[in-house]
């Protein structure tokens, strides 16, 4: 377990393999986290990558204040699976596209009361859409169980297939991150202060936005697909929590992590890789998070340039395990390309490696969507 989780200086560490691809940039950035005020430790997962100067697949432990900083712009930003009634077998996928359509748009008042009865927290911020970036909606198929009594208390079915909702805070928590930089820079702000109370409450009213909103993503999708389903979880991988670590109380930033003290976690691969279904382990020692995806391998401004001369935008929406991909903006097919992201299997053997996790389950995509939106 020493050799993958690799002391990097005092307070901070890094879940890795040999075969883990980490950017010395990400590790700079990691290191450069751990000097701020109040920062008794960091952790990068096997997924960790640069971000705009602090990085993303990472886990910081704070005491005194917290840095909404190192949460982002994306509070919120999660996952949700689903186990659906959609057959698995004898898939068709162009009629399969065809019934989902365009969920590009905001769902209207009534659509929204239609699909869920909590709706106060989606009044505005594109209720029912996923958004840009790396946020997708894909159905999948349960490949392989390595746990039948988990996957059977579950009840998830090889016969039918699972969705993967993965959305955040539509814009609201960008707005929130702006107004505490325009007042606060990137500083951190004392615990039990009045401006840390307003945080924390605009913070916590995008992350249920960010919930409820995953879960008006799902039910929109299973309508189109006349479908039904049960959510087995939902997981946030940016936010800010207090916790009590090694007997100090303190706060949590997540940024681009799953937290491994809330059951079972999900965690994707890129759109033409595999995702895995599984139970955390030792939750301290990884600071109670988990990876929360592949991670990326090259920057979005890298992408296009690699791969141009090698694939076209239409081979860019079939990948190597028969899935289809649904993305009409010609620059997101490039960015999110699966080559731009690690292999999901070397982030699972850091983390088995690291003893933070065991096996549950891994699906297979089947059709992902991005954005029926022309490309301008």
């Amino acid at each position: 377990m020493g050799n993958f989780i690799r002391t990097l200086s005092e307070g901070v560490s890094l879940v890795a393999s040999d075969d883990t691809w980490i950017e010395g940039n990400a590790i700079q950035q990691l290191q450069t986290t751990a000097k701020l005020t109040g920062m008794l430790k960091v952790i990068g997962m096997p997924d960790l990558h640069p971000g705009r100067g602090y990085p993303i697949g990472a886990a910081f432990f704070s005491v005194g204040r917290f840095y909404p900083a190192l949460v982002g712009g994306d509070i919120g930003c999660g996952m949700s699976l689903w186990q659906t009634t959609i057959n698995a077998v004898g898939l068709n996928l162009d009629k399969l596209e065809k019934r989902l359509g365009s969920i590009d748009a905001p769902l209207e008042n009534e659509e929204k009361q239609q699909l869920l009865d909590e709706v106060e927290s989606l009044s505005s911020n594109a209720p029912g859409t996923i958004g840009s970036g790396n946020h997708f909606a894909e159905l999948q198929q349960l490949e392989t169980i390595y746990d039948e009594a988990i996957t059977t208390s579950l009840q998830l079915d090889k016969k039918n297939l699972q969705l993967l909702v993965h959305s955040g805070s539509r814009g609201l928590g960008g707005n929130i991150l702006r107004s505490h930089v325009e007042r606060f820079n990137h500083n951190g702000l004392l615990e039990n202060t009045i401006e840390a109370t307003d945080y924390l409450t605009q913070h916590n009213q995008a992350l249920l936005f960010a919930i409820e909103n995953r879960e008006l993503i799902a039910r929109r999708i299973l309508k189109r697909l006349r479908g039904k389903g049960h959510k087995l979880l939902d997981i946030s991988h940016n936010l800010v929590t207090p916790v009590i670590i090694a007997g100090k109380q303190g706060w949590l930033h997540r940024k681009g992590a799953a937290p491994a003290d809330k059951g079972l976690v999900v965690i994707p691969g890129s759109r033409g890789d595999y995702s895995y279904l599984v139970a955390p382990v030792d939750t301290e020692q990884g600071l109670l998070s988990l990876a929360h995806g592949a991670g990326r391998k090259w920057m979005r401004s890298e992408c296009k340039g690699r791969l141009v001369n090698r694939y076209t935008a239409a081979q860019l929406t079939r990948t190597k395990l028969g899935s289809r991909v649904v993305c009409c903006d010609r620059e997101l097919l490039y960015e999110e390309a699966p080559q731009a992201y690690k292999s999901i299997d070397t982030v699972i053997e850091a983390m088995l490696g690291a003893g933070l996790i065991k096996l549950v389950a891994r699906f297979k995509p089947v059709l992902t969507y991005k954005t029926q939106k022309e490309d301008n």
